[in-house]
């Protein structure tokens, strides 16, 4: 299974070893495409090597390769909002995985929308928890 992870990179990159944690943990169900959303080295200003219409065209043709979209959705990300919208647009499951913070809340066009599903998660293993509870519904739902 192609997998497509989204996570904030011009947004802010302050949960970037978040993001290689549940990459990890995406490993156990399949290819991750975006696995350079967790690179360290990546920083805010985005990748210096492509224009950005490159990294448009390369991300949504991963996307449209895709069977399914996890998004980590705590930072809020321009790039993350549009990449879910494609996604639903694209008839793709989406996991939204978010961590309450205090004097904050998730988008209403995230969490108002019956396409996506959302959990919220405080510490690593519940997201995991989550994360595995998404993909053994999806698998049950292809049997």
């Amino acid at each position: 299974m192609k997998i497509y992870f989204a996570g904030s990179i011009r947004g802010g990159r302050e949960d970037v070893q978040i993001y290689s944690e549940i990459i990890q943990h995406l490993h156990k169900y399949g290819e991750v495409l975006t696995e350079h959303v967790a690179d360290e080295d990546l920083l805010a200003c985005g990748e210096q090597n492509l224009s950005d219409k490159e990294i448009h065209d390369r991300d949504m043709d991963w996307l449209t390769q895709s069977e399914v979209i996890v998004a980590e959705v705590t930072a809020p990300s321009l790039g993350v909002g549009y990449e879910i919208r494609a996604a639903i647009e694209l008839k793709k499951k989406v996991l939204c995985l978010y961590r309450p913070q205090q004097g904050k809340r998730l988008s209403a066009m995230i969490s108002g929308c019956i396409d996506i599903t959302i959990d919220k998660y405080g510490q690593l293993n519940e997201a995991f928890k989550v994360i595995d509870e998404f993909f053994n519904r999806l698998n049950g739902e292809r049997k």
